[in-house]
């Protein structure tokens, strides 16, 4: 039996745009929600690494020679920035995605990830690390609840975009 490849968790560097991308792609695929996927690497760039970054991300990689020519050492990424809470007065840290390769899942990358989010939460003095999780995926729901978070049940995502949000800007959108 072989051992798993090793893999190293860093911060995403400019040339990680294109891979990154590709993992959210497969995210997409993962969650059924292709039809809703804009980003490029283009598009991303300048969120991550342009003149006022508004995201942060880590990147899992395995080693160059663990991977067929032409693939990206990087097998997994988390994605995510800091918001506030107010009950806290304190900013947080919320991860907006994970996601791990397939052959790469169970090795402990996700929660590796994970980990050093929260440990970065605390060194920037967050009073919460949050996330959000799809209601179907009881596999995350459970590992989730095994580094010890609560899923809130109580609590709903809104969410206005496109034309909605062009509407609301407006202030033409339709009353309740």
């Amino acid at each position: 039996m072989s051992s798993p490849t090793p893999f190293s968790i860093r911060p995403a560097e400019l040339r990680d745009v294109a891979p990154i991308v590709q993992l959210i792609r497969e995210l997409a695929e993962f969650e059924k929600l292709t039809h809703l996927m804009q980003a490029t690497p283009e598009k991303l760039r300048p969120h991550l690494f342009g003149e006022k970054p508004v995201a942060e991300a880590l990147v899992a990689e395995v080693p160059a020679s663990s991977v067929a020519e032409g693939e990206s050492p990087v097998i997994a990424f988390a994605l995510f920035f800091t918001n506030f809470s107010t009950f806290l007065a304190q900013p947080g840290l919320y991860l907006e995605d994970l996601y791990v390769k397939p052959g790469h899942r169970r090795l402990g990358i996700g929660r590796a990830l994970l980990m050093r989010l929260g440990k970065l939460a605390l060194e920037r003095g967050c009073g919460r690390f949050e996330w959000s999780v799809l209601d179907w995926n009881e596999n995350a729901i459970g590992f989730y609840r095994t580094l010890g978070a609560d899923v809130l049940p109580d609590w709903r995502i809104c969410r206005v975009t496109g034309d909605a949000l062009k509407a609301m800007a407006q202030g033409s959108a339709q009353p309740a």
